[in-house]
C-alpha cells in the first residue's frame, strides 16, 4: 500500500509542487494522475520513490516511512519500485537485452556488473520480461535500430527485470504516435493484470487515462481535486481539473 498523510513539497525557490495530499493506493491497483504541467503530477509520482523528497507529512510505501530512508537503506527500498520515463533512458549503442539486464546490476557484486557478468537465471528473467511485452525477437538488436514503441517495451522488459511491486511511468507514451500509444498502454494494462504490480501512470493524454486506468486521480495546484473510478471522469470532473472543457484534440494531450 502507497499511503499520503497531509503530504506537502516545496522546492527551494518557494514553489508548492503538492500541498495537504491525503491518498491511499492499494496493491495490485491501476491509477492514471492527470491536470496541467505544473499541476504536481510529476511530483506526486516521484516522492513515492523519493526522487523527490516530501517536504512535510507522512508518506508510506509497503510500511516503510519513506523519509525516513537514505544511502543504503534507500536504495534497498528503490528496487521494489521501477520506474519508466518519457525518454526511454536506453544505452542506445548496445543491444536489447543487455539492457534489460541493467536492472540486475543492483544485485551483484560490483566486479560481476563492472564485466557483465551475469547469472543464466538473470538473463532468463531478462528474456521472459522482453516475452511479457511482446519484443523477445529484438533481444539481440541494437537499441538504437528500435522504433520509439518498441525501446519504450524495452524499457518496461527492464522495469519487469528489476521484478518490482510498484511500476511508476512519468509520461511514457508522451513522444509516441497515438496507435503506438495505445499499444504501449494496453502492455501496462497487461502486466498489471497478470502480475499485481501496481502502476502509475502520469498523463497528459486525458483519454488514455480514460481508456486504461481503472481509477483516475485529478490534480490541481498541489491538491487532488478528483480520486475516482475513470468511468466517473465527465465534463464536470474535467473542468475542475482543467478549469475548463476539453475538446476532442485537448483530450490526446493537455498540457
Amino acid at each position: 500500500m502507497i499511503k499520503f498523510n497531509n503530504v506537502s513539497k516545496v522546492y527551494p525557490n518557494g514553489v508548492k509542487a503538492l500541498d495537504g495530499v491525503n491518498l491511499e493506493i492499494e496493491q495490485g491497483e491501476f491509477v492514471a494522475i492527470i491536470g496541467l504541467s505544473g499541476a504536481g503530477k510529476s511530483t506526486l509520482l516521484r516522492s513515492i520513490n523519493q526522487m523527490h523528497p516530501i517536504t512535510g507529512g507522512e508518506l508510506i510505501v509497503n510500511g516503510q516511512d519513506v523519509s525516513s530512508l537514505s544511502g543504503k537503506s534507500l536504495r534497498k527500498f528503490r528496487r521494489q519500485i521501477g520506474m519508466v520515463f518519457q525518454s526511454f533512458n536506453l544505452v542506445k549503442r548496445t543491444t536489447v537485452i543487455k539492457n534489460v539486464l541493467t536492472a540486475r546490476v543492483a544485485e551483484m557484486p560490483w566486479f560481476k556488473s563492472l564485466l557483465g557478468l551475469y547469472s543464466k537465471e538473470d538473463t532468463l528473467s531478462a528474456l521472459e520480461s522482453l516475452d511479457q511485452v511482446g519484443i523477445l525477437d529484438k533481444a539481440y538488436s541494437r537499441a538504437d535500430e528500435l522504433s520509439g514503441g518498441q525501446q519504450q517495451r524495452v524499457a518496461l522488459a527492464r522495469c519487469l527485470a528489476q521484478k518490482p511491486q510498484i511500476i511508476l511511468a512519468d509520461e511514457p507514451v508522451a513522444s509516441l504516435d497515438p496507435i503506438t500509444a495505445q499499444q504501449v498502454m494496453a502492455d501496462f494494462v497487461k502486466i498489471n493484470e497478470k502480475t499485481n504490480i501496481t502502476v502509475i501512470v502520469n498523463m497528459h493524454h486525458v483519454d488514455l487515462a480514460l481508456n486504461y486506468a481503472k481509477r483516475v486521480i485529478g490534480i490541481k495546484a498541489g491538491q487532488i481535486v478528483f480520486d475516482g473510478p475513470s468511468s466517473e471522469v465527465n465534463e464536470e470532473v474535467l473542468e475542475l481539473v482543467y478549469g475548463r472543457s476539453l475538446n476532442d484534440d485537448e483530450m490526446m494531450g493537455v498540457k
